[in-house]
């Protein structure tokens, strides 16, 4: 890894670069965005050895930091999760192209004709940790909607994002756009981040994609606006009226199919009134399943450990999950509103009206009905990928995609038109 006399110089560099790319690819045409993708997801297969090879080597320094079983797995790369992010490419790729959509128009009686219409933000910064998918997400999604992106990867995927960045400025080249349209920070130093986080001159939102202490970080550092991932403090309720079926399979699936991604169910509330049956058959489920069950009340089996203050409201990212039986529907929805993120929260029911009163009270950027939570991701929505789950209201919300990386202007015609 090259050391770097000047980290703010550096940054500066990189962040001229962008302003200057993203000048370009603001008035790309769909046709060579299409073609640099699609060549770019080309380069990730042919190349699938070469980014296999540098994420042992992220393996190895991940190992050597003490990370975590589930934070190994997100770090790891494998030949089925490389044709995971050819197919993410190719569904970007083959999306309809979001820049110059006519959001709406109208006339006016002064004879105005007016337009709104989606422009690229500019510049994007990224800044993520551990999976390193997210180089190919995140740059595919921000090429599709004409923006610039500087991408800083977590130092443990430092190789395997180094891999895959080559691949998609192969794209880049291949379609005649501006190599500097992607670029990752080719260091480990933490200044970089700092100084991304300041750079107002040329870079218009930053995303951050990782933890509770990455997204703390930028939220207190940052000059320019940011888009925030929060935490994903899952919650699944299960009413009274629940499927035990359904609600078996769709809870497993939701706290064990992955459990280190940001949809991974966190904390179950049950319904006092099943809490004896099917609550405890849940729970009897999960820890056969290997999950290690810290619960309250009638929910404290055999095997199952105390739950405590600090089990509410935290993402575990592993396999534990909190559990606690609830009166009623809203005192759920209570518990969720106290202790959840604004990220994503189901309701196990065949109650309609418990559905609608779910939906209607709580106001995460997803709620769900009887499906797994571990569909909140931007490639199951029909996005291809994502560059995040945003939790805050302003612009963006829920899965980001190339769509919500696009600003608006106005395009006012008349034909010698003054106000009166």
């Amino acid at each position: 890894m090259k050391d770097f006399d000047s980290i703010p110089a550096l940054m500066a560099d990189l962040g001229a670069r962008a302003k200057a790319a993203a000048a370009e690819l603001a008035f790309a045409s769909a046709e060579r965005k299409h073609a640099a993708l699609i060549a770019a997801a080309e380069a990730v297969w042919a190349r699938r050895a070469e980014i296999i090879e540098a994420n042992k080597k992220d393996l190895e320094f991940g190992r050597d930091k003490g990370l975590s079983p589930a934070m190994m797995d997100r770090l790891m790369l494998d030949e089925s999760r490389i044709q995971g992010m050819v197919d993410g490419l190719r569904t970007v790729a083959d999306q309809t192209d979001p820049v110059g959509e006519i959001l709406t128009e109208w006339d006016m009686p002064s004879g105005l004709h007016i337009q709104r219409v989606r422009t690229p933000l500019g510049v994007i910064g990224v800044i993520y940790e551990s999976r390193p998918n997210v180089t190919a997400d995140a740059g595919a999604l921000c090429l599709k909607s004409g923006n610039a992106v500087i991408l800083r990867g977590g130092s443990e995927s430092f190789h395997s994002s180094g891999a895959i960045h080559a691949c998609l400025v192969e794209g880049l080249k291949a379609a005649n756009l501006p190599e500097d349209s992607i670029q990752l920070v080719p260091t480990r130093d933490r200044a970089a981040v700092q100084e991304l986080l300041t750079m107002t001159d040329f870079v218009d939102v930053i995303v951050p994609r990782g933890g509770k202490g990455l997204v703390g970080l930028v939220q207190r550092e940052a000059r320019v606006p940011v888009f925030a991932h929060l935490e994903g403090i899952v919650h699944i309720y299960i009413d009274k009226a629940a499927d035990p079926a359904k609600t078996l399979e769709v809870v497993l699936n939701a706290k064990t199919r992955r459990t280190g991604i940001c949809g991974a169910a966190e904390c179950l509330l049950i319904h006092q009134d099943i809490a004896e049956t099917l609550g405890r058959d849940v729970i009897t489920a999960l820890l056969a399943a290997g999950v290690e069950v810290h619960a309250e009340g009638s929910l404290a089996l055999d095997g199952v450990l105390k739950a405590t203050d600090e089990d509410w409201g935290k993402e575990f990212l592993d396999s534990i999950i909190a559990a606690k039986p609830v009166a009623d529907i809203d005192e759920a929805i209570a518990h969720i509103r106290q202790f959840g993120s604004n990220h994503t929260d189901c309701i196990m029911t065949e109650d309609a009206q418990a559905a609608a009163r779910f939906f209607e009270r709580l106001d995460s950027a997803i709620l769900m009905h009887n499906a797994s939570t571990q569909f909140a991701d931007g490639g199951e929505f029909g996005m291809g990928a994502e560059i995040g789950i945003a939790t805050g209201k302003m612009h963006a919300r829920g899965p980001v995609g190339a769509a919500q990386l696009t600003s608006f202007q106005y395009l006012v015609r008349g034909n010698g038109t003054v106000r009166a």
